[in-house]
């Protein structure tokens, strides 16, 4: 394997790699194990449409009912199997320059490496607090891309900073699949329209325990969407999928999901105060950077105890002391800071 490609390899590494069956998951960033009791029953009663193909009516309620969610009109909306497949469309708007800015989820660089686009990494540093900093991106960047909050350093960056990055000319791409996670979405861009090429890419699978299902969707205007959804197949988006989306951007869904963020930060709190110095930057999303010494021994012995989290080093960035943890509750999370600590003293 050449370098290049260990280092495609690395940038395709994800937490569901870290963990496994019969370990502790402290690696992957989905709240539920699966979707709650009135969603499941959601679905299942969607199941007697599966002989139908998906009408274009069921994907019209779905970019209404998105739409209504965000203030947005319905032909700003593009409904995904998940937010992967956002950043897999990107190369059909034929950028000549991509700035990503990491550290940052990686599937968007992968994706345009892959289709030949060149990539400038922005990098962002801990000596900053990882704050963004526009004037690190390129002027001649016609394609933007960043995490708000970011995946794995959990920084919330100002939404006017964010749109500063705007220019004629260029397409900005804030990937906001953790926004829903933080009581009242202060810093998300999702119901600007306001802001030339401005996409905003949200998920289903944090909050709602649906990572299997690929539920996702774009905002943006109209003529972008239409670019980037050209080469989709007929039927892009399954039935299943389409009444996810509908149920979960209803009112009663949005306001149990900011119920769930204020919890969450409560439980964030209190991780941080269990995890001390180890924390890299006071964590905004429910998920932490760690920096721990002999990061990949740390690693494994978490693992030998039955514990899994989310390496770091594949992060363009970061490196093997780097570990990502999602916040769980406090009686969840004590088993992990207790056997980090016990790990730690066996230097």
């Amino acid at each position: 394997m050449t370098s290049q490609d260990s280092g495609r390899a690395l940038l395709r590494h994800h937490g569901d790699v870290d963990a496994a069956p019969g370990l502790a998951d402290f690696a992957v960033n989905v709240r539920l194990p699966a979707p709650p009791a009135w969603l499941r029953d959601r679905l299942v009663a969607a199941l007697d449409d599966l002989g139908s193909y998906p009408s274009a009516a069921a994907e019209e309620r779905a970019r209404q009912a998105v739409a209504a969610r965000h203030g947005r009109a319905a032909d700003e909306v593009l409904v995904l199997n998940g937010a992967a497949e956002g950043f897999a469309l990107l190369p059909n708007l034929h950028p000549c320059l991509a700035a990503v800015v990491h550290p940052s989820f990686t599937e968007p660089e992968v994706a345009l490496r892959d289709a030949g686009v060149p990539v400038h990494r922005v990098q962002l540093w801990p000596e900053d607090d990882y704050a963004l900093r526009p004037e690190l991106v390129p002027e001649e960047a016609d394609l933007v891309v960043l995490g708000n909050p970011t995946n794995p350093t959990s920084v919330l960056h100002p939404a006017a900073v964010v749109a500063s990055l705007s220019r004629p000319g260029r397409v900005l791409v804030v990937d906001e699949a953790f926004a829903d996670t933080i009581p009242g979405e202060p810093e998300s861009l999702a119901g600007r329209a306001d802001v030339p090429g401005l996409l905003v890419l949200r998920s289903l699978t944090k909050t709602w325990g649906l990572a299997g299902l690929r539920a996702g969707y774009l905002l943006g205007a109209p003529e972008l969407l239409a670019r980037l959804a050209l080469p989709r197949p007929q039927w892009p988006v399954g039935s299943l999928v389409l009444e996810a989306v509908v149920a979960c951007c209803e009112p009663d869904a949005v306001a149990e999901a900011e119920a769930l963020a204020r919890e969450a930060r409560e439980h964030t709190a209190h991780a941080v105060s269990q995890l001390g110095d180890l924390v890299v930057v006071p964590p905004d999303a429910p998920f932490v950077l760690l920096r721990v010494p002999e990061g990949e021994r740390v690693r494994q012995a978490l693992r030998d105890k039955g514990i899994a989290v989310r390496r770091g080093d594949t992060f363009p960035g970061l490196t093997p002391d780097h570990l990502r943890v999602a916040v769980r509750a406090p009686g969840e999370f004590a088993s992990l800071v207790d056997a980090l600590r016990v790990v730690l003293e066996e230097r």
